[in-house]
């Protein structure tokens, strides 16, 4: 995350101020009495309004198409992030916001990645070991929870739970959206389950190491050119390295990412006489459709890479 830029806490703390004393007492993010929930980036946000529904004001903090790792948060939105009742990102993706919930928001913050078993965040994720959630801002976990869909419904369902406490007067409420948007989650589990089960191929050759869960869950196998960080930029020798297993592997389809430049992956592409496919790693709003048919696309264009049957 070296390449990841953030506020100072000392700055962050002097914009706060600043900019609560601008826009007022109350509730920065709504006038309208409502709960203000900020979710760090898409898929949060995508679930927050699911569980929150009418009852909440949810406002996404990383603008679509943006790199959530590269997040700068604005005065307003430090200010916003002070005066909410909860905000919900993961531990260690986004260093600015990372400060900004310690310095103004440590008790009404929810980690989604703490509600859940993570994986060890490894640059190939070979190892799918399970581990304790880390609690400081360059995780030695994989962050990217979302991507199992059995994980994201235990956000959900815990979700559902804190929001009851910040708003008792619609706690019931909460837990219903919670159940069902768990569920449905269980159900897109249930289908990655059964679209995957008998393929030709099991690795998967992706630009950056964001498809450990769905590894895990599905028993794929990850073999990442770069690491938890898409910007990071791979050796020649990771190059060479992930060029040798995709021939040894017979893997047809080197996978490219929306967010990220494909000129890695196509030119390791055209080594291995392979194509290229975009998998993504939701991390911004798809041009259409929703967090689940999104999911649902990614299946798609895993069974047709890797032959399923």
């Amino acid at each position: 995350m070296s390449r990841m830029r953030s506020l100072g806490l000392a700055g962050t703390l002097l914009i706060a101020t600043t900019a609560t004393a601008a826009c007022g007492a109350g509730n920065a993010a709504t006038g309208d009495g409502k709960p203000a929930v900020m979710a760090a980036f898409y898929p949060l946000q995508w679930i927050s309004q699911q569980v929150g529904g009418a009852d909440v004001s949810v406002t996404g903090l990383t603008k679509p198409g943006t790199e959530p790792h590269d997040l700068e948060l604005t005065a307003r939105q430090v200010a916003d992030i002070k005066d909410s009742s909860l905000v919900v990102y993961i531990k260690g993706v986004q260093p600015a916001l990372d400060e900004a919930v310690d310095g103004h928001a440590s008790g009404k913050a929810f980690d989604a990645a703490a509600a859940v078993s993570t994986i060890p965040a490894t640059g190939d994720d070979e190892g799918h070991g399970e581990q304790g959630h880390a609690d400081h801002a360059d995780p030695t976990y994989d962050p990217h929870v979302w991507l199992d869909p059995s994980r994201f419904a235990t956000v959900a369902t815990q979700l559902g739970e804190r929001l009851a406490g910040v708003d008792p007067a619609h706690a019931a409420a909460y837990k219903q959206r919670a159940a069902t948007t768990a569920s449905a989650l269980t159900a897109l589990d249930g289908e990655y389950r059964k679209g995957l089960t008998t393929c030709a191929g099991r690795a998967i050759v992706t630009s950056h190491s964001a498809f450990g869960y769905l590894a895990d869950r599905y028993g794929l196998e990850q073999i990442s050119v770069s690491g938890i960080d898409p910007e990071t930029e791979p050796s020649p020798t990771r190059l060479a390295e992930v060029a040798d297993i995709a021939r040894q592997k017979n893997v047809t389809t080197i996978f490219t990412e929306e967010l990220v430049s494909p000129k890695v992956a196509e030119i390791l592409a055209k080594e291995v006489g392979a194509k290229t496919a975009v998998l993504n790693p939701i991390e911004s709003a798809p041009g259409d459709g929703d967090y689940l048919s999104e999911a649902r696309r990614n299946l798609e264009t895993l069974r047709t890479a890797l032959g399923c049957s």
